[in-house]
């Protein structure tokens, strides 16, 4: 049985065991440390899940492990990787920032998506609003962030995949709104941009932004961002909105092929991503409110997760490919939407 389907199975700890008494024991001993290259506001969950996994890895093969982390924008992480940043794992949050991995540098496969299961994706989240206690600015939906008297916080479509799912989610509604119309759709979303005070490069920027600079009445970031702002901050101090309608956002995973293998890591690398996909993992992940693939898990914090209309990018998009040459090439939809931004 493959490593990956033992991990469905949280049978990870198990199955490592095993590799050692085949000989992989020497192999672990030799990588001390592996780069966990992730999305900007990621830092919260992975500093709980590595201990968990380091723990597991040490127990199974007697070895230690240091799990490093980069987080930022994942567009522009993406683009280190390709100039060189050696990552032997990627935990993304959108799937074109991995895709360009392939595309552009060859460093992970055609078929990256079929290595790990739900095509990659061991967890997803959704665009949401915070916004300050008593909601003064009485803000319930993406209409509201065109109005004159609101201004809204996101951050760069052009550096964070965070704010690229805005984006996508705001033109879904607005294409669900004017019955497909393209046009009028461009325009609500270009319409929300020009109420952005600040174009920060990454998702927790713009926490920062809203948070601390207090600028803005209406920060839109993942819904676990959203949670873990109350949380570290005080729901008395901020309230969440969930809109009617918003995209679901996969948070894809990969191993980084070419890293990996010339490193000598390509074991513990992809044990690390199949950790995620474990029952205690997915506890952890769903704490940090993070809706997960689990479904028994996900029972157990069906009341922590609002019911929301979730679209796909492939149902409103036709998939991420035609996504990425229609709105985010150069002199697509969203740089007609970001004109003068």
């Amino acid at each position: 049985m493959s490593l990956r389907n033992l991990a469905r199975l949280g049978l990870v700890a198990l199955f490592l065991t095993g590799l050692v008494a085949g000989g992989v024991k020497a192999k672990a001993e030799d990588v001390s440390e592996i780069l966990n290259v992730s999305y900007d506001v990621g830092r919260e969950l992975f500093a709980e899940l590595n201990p968990v996994f380091q723990a597991e890895w040490k127990a199974a093969t007697g070895a230690e492990i240091a799990i490093n982390q980069s987080h930022g924008g994942t567009s522009k992480q993406a683009r280190s990787i390709l100039e060189g940043l050696q990552a032997d794992v990627v935990t993304f949050n959108q799937v074109t920032d991995v895709q360009i991995l392939h595309d552009k540098g060859g460093l992970i496969p055609a078929d990256w998506q079929a290595k790990f299961p739900n095509k990659s994706s061991p967890f997803y989240s959704l665009p949401s609003f915070l916004v300050r206690a008593g909601n003064p600015k009485n803000i319930k939906d993406w209409d509201d962030l065109i109005r004159e008297d609101v201004q809204v916080i996101f951050p760069n479509p052009k550096t964070s995949g965070n704010a690229r799912y805005t984006y996508l989610a705001a033109t879904a509604y607005a294409l669900a709104k004017f019955n497909g119309d393209q046009a009028q759709a461009t325009e609500f979303v270009k319409q929300i941009f020009a109420h952005v005070p600040v174009f920060d490069a990454g998702g927790r920027a713009s926490t920062t932004t809203f948070v601390e600079r207090e600028i803005g009445d209406v920060l839109i970031t993942f819904e676990a961002e959203v949670q873990g702002i109350r949380k570290e901050f005080g729901p008395d101090k901020y309230e969440a909105v969930t809109p009617s309608q918003s995209l679901l956002a996969e948070f894809p995973v990969a191993l980084v092929d070419k890293v990996a293998d010339a490193r000598g890591s390509r074991d513990v690398a992809t044990a690390y991503l199949d950790f995620l996909y474990t029952p205690a993992a997915q506890d952890i992940i769903a704490k940090h409110a993070y809706r997960v693939t689990d479904e028994n898990v996900m029972k157990q914090h069906a009341d922590n997760f609002p019911p929301v209309k979730l679209v796909t990018a492939e149902e409103v998009f036709g998939g991420w490919e035609k996504i990425a040459k229609e709105h985010f090439a150069s002199g697509g939809l969203l740089d007609q939407a970001f004109v003068n931004q």
